[in-house]
């Protein structure tokens, strides 16, 4: 029944869509998400044509993929066609076509006889790889499987993985096993270097020469002065120091005091410093005299190096005696935040060796030097400074704020650095305007967004002996959890972010917190000693965003969960798929749009704020922020950013600001920010009218969430609100499914206000709904329009002719005695019975119509290949089979189905039942087997046929649809599917294993499952 196909539909998709192997991530997930609500709905508009559908719509017709949708599940209760099918005592065993052609992306058929399941994946294999679909179908059986075992679970819950996969995702590929970095804390680190080399260099700044020795000395003294003001353990210190070596001395001073810094970008707005030093309960505050302007005070005391320089040096240089446990804080690094204000991450000392001791993907020891010239608030320091100083590397500070790469190459140059770290944006920056920068580098790091492969290979090429390494981590859990290097070999079109770094360990996990399969999007979940202890002040989101690690026997062990969303690949490398909500990356700063919202719609003249993320014509992502006034406002764009600008940092200053009368909407009241820019259109001030029934108060809500008004009265006009032609249909399609009455798109034309809507809903409920008019026959004279559907494989093959990419190609092995003049002349009846089989299409007056040919005998041509060995006749048909596949049909002289017969001996023949889809389609293969089934055995026997002729052919349905699918009953069927597929993206990017080219072979593959017979009878 219906309902039983929808409930089969719906797990299906559940099964692919929503929880894995199909997943297109958000957009997917959206999908099923609506289809699910609109299902049942849908049913009253079911007969728009798909062809028109397509039409109207505007969908861009493209040779790579089919329109609207290029997944499809098909499910056939009744088992293969033909299968249990008799000629008399003539055996029919369906043979599976040796050709696949594909015209989806995939397709999913299932079916089975009440005692088995079986079904098939068939794909475009320009698209996947074999092993990939053969995955696919193995995680299905496996999910179906459990299912039978266990039919009162969630489908959520169900497993995909057999035992031997789930083993490789959570054993082997989510981390070195055993892998342990030292327990040390990171000033212990740095005091072992200087004792074991106290003359080498630490620390290069300009013409001066920092030592390990010299470095720990200074800090000393200044880690004795903090303590005298009560800096010990978990004690928080804001440094808010430009970059210097009085910078990185401030930092090891605090860490060898017992405490814990918070880095302070002096180039921060006044009030971003002031909400950073106050959420982190800072007990001091290390700054020279001239930076306290921009600083606010803390509430503990205030050191100024220069100030206080005497009182400083007059201190011990040794170290101060204080215990500090490697799950002691570090440091706390603020990040954007959703909320509207930053969010500080604790860091424990534990946290940070990880990152460079006994990893493989980059070499850090005394032999590196590194250059130190990101942010000193972004957690990029603890790569670029504490990278160098905890392996006995020189660390070269950059001068000054601008790293331009013409003076970042200067540096590079002057001081020998071996070692960068290069945001992916500022990376290719360097690529393409000053590539020099990169001579003498022995290895390049970059992340913070996705990498171009195309400037990776442009590295490469310039510099071979260059090794260059893509890191991902959030700030959550320091600097790098993966890492990938190029390999010398890369052509692939995107960059994969690797493996788990050292002790790192790392988990894909789906809704249900269970591991995904190898290609099927999943969060990104890092765990081991590199996760953070969490937010500060947070415990809410602290506990939602760091989870107990169900994969982990250490107790308390936690996972973070990064809301990215990556996939395994087959070779046990991570890709980056995206993000499971709106964070973005910008030249590699991690930004939450929604607090620049915040911000934004903090400002006294801005009603409402949205900001998105938009490429500019060079393909830079930026910011942009859309504003819609106060009443009586008028603010700039300038005035907006400057506005900003003096209250965020200058990378999430928006690069553009626009302003509206009113934010565009979708149709659940949501900015609907595809439509950004919205029109200039706005609601009049009118009086208001309140709703004075059932009918009005329903037609003043839709038109409220369709308009994006906030109120709307009886006697407010349609079109006054801002209403046109398709939101018209919107509001119609709506009304038709709340009110139970076809309501004419014409009515809210004639009477736009909802009191004048309402009157014609009340007159056509009393009248009633008419009836849909039967099929009956029509004449045959003139020229026959074509069925929608004909209409399209029509105009398909005047695109592609010669293709034979809609032929229907179904084998039938017959076992038994066959009279051949019984089968052709059963062939020769159904033809007869059926025009569709005799019909072809002409252009009349420049319009393709139907022509119905004649009947006549039907050609079964037989092939005799019983005089061949075994082997070589099985060979043979196969061949023969797959030629006739492969011969396509032409659409203006036909005929448009065909057969042959070859004959394997007396009683084994292969029937070659060949149909263009124009004619023809699955279903129909029923028809034509069931009749075949009737017809042969009568004549077989020398009797008439005991089928009773049609009482209406395709052509009568042809005009059928046409005379009925016209005017306001075409328009508010496409007016239900413009709403329903409004803003729905054109083409739904599965996760394939090549990109999509841009003309679509029609080559397929297929896959075949079968379930266990314990599965199959659930």
């Amino acid at each position: 029944t219906r309902l039983e196909t929808e409930g089969l539909i719906g797990f299906f998709v559940n099964t692919l869509v929503l929880r894995g192997d199909l997943s297109g991530g958000p957009t997917g997930r959206a999908l099923v998400g609506q289809a699910r609500e609109r299902l049942l709905e849908a049913h009253v508009h079911q007969d728009v044509p798909f062809e028109r559908l397509v039409e109207e719509l505007r969908v861009e017709r493209t040779r790579a993929h089919a329109p609207l949708f290029q997944a499809m599940f098909t499910f056939d209760p009744g088992g293969a066609p033909g299968e249990g099918v008799r000629l008399g005592d003539v055996r029919v065993e369906p043979v599976p076509p040796r050709l696949a052609r594909e015209k989806f992306d995939l397709t999913l058929e299932m079916g089975g006889d009440g005692e088995r399941l079986s079904g098939g994946l068939s794909y475009r294999t320009e698209l996947w790889e074999a092993a990939t679909i053969e995955r696919m179908a193995g995680h299905l059986a496996t999910l179906l499987d459990g299912l039978a075992r266990a039919p009162g679970r969630r489908v959520a819950e169900l497993p995909l993985l057999d035992d031997a996969e789930r083993r490789q995702l959570v054993e082997e590929w989510s981390g070195v096993p055993g892998a342990r970095s030292p327990e040390r804390t990171m000033h212990a680190l740095v005091a072992a270097h200087a004792a074991r080399a106290p003359d080498a260099a630490a620390l290069v700044w300009g013409g001066e020469r920092v030592g390990y020795a010299g470095l720990v000395r200074r800090a000393a003294r200044l880690a004795n002065h903090l303590r005298g003001l009560g800096v010990g353990p978990e004690s928080r210190v804001g440094v808010c120091l430009e970059r210097s070596p009085e910078m990185v001395v401030a930092l090891l001073a605090i860490l060898q005091a017992g405490g814990a810094y918070v880095p302070l970008d002096p180039a921060y707005p006044r009030e971003r410093l002031a909400f950073m030093l106050a959420d982190c309960g800072a007990s001091a505050l290390v700054t020279l005299e001239p930076l306290l302007e921009r600083c606010p005070r803390p509430a503990g005391a205030t050191v100024c190096l220069d100030r206080d320089a005497a009182a400083i040096a007059a201190g011990s240089g040794a170290p101060p005696a204080v215990e500090v446990s490697p799950e002691g804080l570090a440091f706390i690094v603020y990040t954007s935040g959703s909320t509207g204000e930053p969010k500080g991450t604790e860091v424990p000392h534990r946290a940070v060796p990880g990152v460079f001791l006994g990893v493989d993907y980059a070499r850090f020891d005394a032999g590196e030097t590194h250059l130190q010239h990101s942010s000193t608030s972004w957690d990029a320091l603890v790569l670029e400074l504490w990278g160098a100083l905890l392996t006995g590397g020189t660390c070269v500070l950059y001068p000054g704020r601008t790293s331009e790469p013409g003076l970042l190459g200067e540096q590079v140059r002057e001081h020998g650095v071996t070692t960068l770290w290069l945001t992916s944006a500022y990376f290719n920056l360097v690529v393409d305007t000053c590539p020099e920068v990169l001579a003498g580098v022995r290895q390049v790091m970059t992340g913070g967004d996705a990498v171009s492969a195309a400037h990776l290979r442009r590295a490469r090429e310039l510099y071979p002996e260059l090794r260059l390494v893509n890191g991902y981590g959030p700030s959550e859990c320091t600097v790098f959890a993966t890492c990938w290097v190029l390999p010398s070999d890369f052509a692939g079109a995107t960059v994969p972010i690797g493996r788990p770094v050292g002790d790192r360990r790392v988990h894909l996990l789906d809704a249900a917190g269970e591991p995904v399969p190898v290609g099927v999007p999943g969060e990104l979940y890092v765990g081991g000693p590199a996760v953070g202890r969490g937010y500060r002040n947070r415990p809410e989101l602290t506990a939602a965003k760091f989870v107990p690690d169900p994969f982990s026997a250490e107790p308390g062990a936690r996972l973070y969960r990064t809301g990215d969303l990556a996939r395994w690949r087959a070779d046990g490398t991570l890709e980056f798929v995206g993000r499971a909500d709106f964070q973005v990356k910008i030249r590699g700063f991690r930004v939450e749009p929604g607090e620049v919202e915040a911000v934004l719609a903090g400002h006294p003249e801005v009603r409402e704020a949205a900001v998105v993320v938009r490429e500019d014509a060079g393909g830079e992502r930026r910011l942009v922020a859309y504003a819609v006034p106060e009443a009586g406002a008028e603010p700039t764009a300038e005035g907006l950013r400057a506005w900003l600008g003096e209250r965020l940092p200058e990378y999430m200053v928006p690069a553009a600001a626009v302003l509206l009368e009113s934010m565009p909407l979708t149709p659940n009241g949501k900015t609907d920010r595809r439509a950004l820019p919205a029109p200039e259109w706005g609601a009049a001030e009118r009086a208001y009218v309140a709703p004075r029934g059932e009918v009005e108060e329903i037609l003043c809500g839709i038109w409220s969430t369709v308009l994006g008004v906030e109120r709307v009265g009886v006697a407010d006009d349609f079109f006054a609100l801002g209403g046109h032609s398709l939101l018209a249909a919107r509001v119609v399609s709506r009304a038709v499914a709340a009110l139970g009455v076809e309501i004419p798109l014409r009515a809210l034309f004639e009477a736009p206000t909802v009191a004048g809507l309402a009157e014609r809903v009340e007159a056509l409920r009393r009248a009633g709904l008419p009836a849909l008019p039967p099929i009956v026959p029509t004449g045959r004279t003139g020229a026959l329009p074509l069925s929608f559907a004909q209409r399209r494989l029509w105009l398909v093959d005047r695109l592609e002719p010669g293709s034979a990419t809609y032929n229907l190609a179904f084998p039938l092995r017959l076992r038994g005695a066959l009279q051949v003049p019984a089968l052709a002349a059963a062939l020769t009846e159904i033809v007869r019975r059926h025009e569709a089989l005799r019909t072809v299409f002409q252009e009349v007056d420049g319009e393709p119509a139907q022509v119905v040919l004649p009947a006549a005998p039907f050609p079964l041509p037989v092939v005799e290949l019983a005089g061949l060995p075994e082997d070589a006749r099985e060979a043979e048909m196969r061949r023969l089979a797959a030629e006739d596949a492969a011969r396509p049909f032409d659409l203006a002289r036909g005929p448009l189905a065909r057969a042959a017969l070859l004959r394997a001996g007396a009683d084994d023949a292969l029937l070659l039942l060949g149909m263009h889809h124009v004619a023809s389609d699955g279903w129909s293969l029923r028809v034509l087997l069931r009749e075949l089934a009737a017809l042969y055995p009568a004549f077989a026997a020398g009797e008439p046929s005991p089928l009773p002729d049609l009482p209406v052919q395709y052509a009568d349905f042809a005009a059928w649809q046409r005379a009925h699918l016209a005017g306001e009953a075409l328009e508010g069927q496409l007016g239900y599917w413009r709403e329903r597929l409004a803003g729905m993206p054109p083409l739904l990017e599965l996760p394939t294993d090549r990109p999509r080219p841009p003309v679509a072979d029609d080559r397929g593959g297929a896959v075949g499952f079968a379930l266990s017979p314990e599965a199959a009878q659930a």
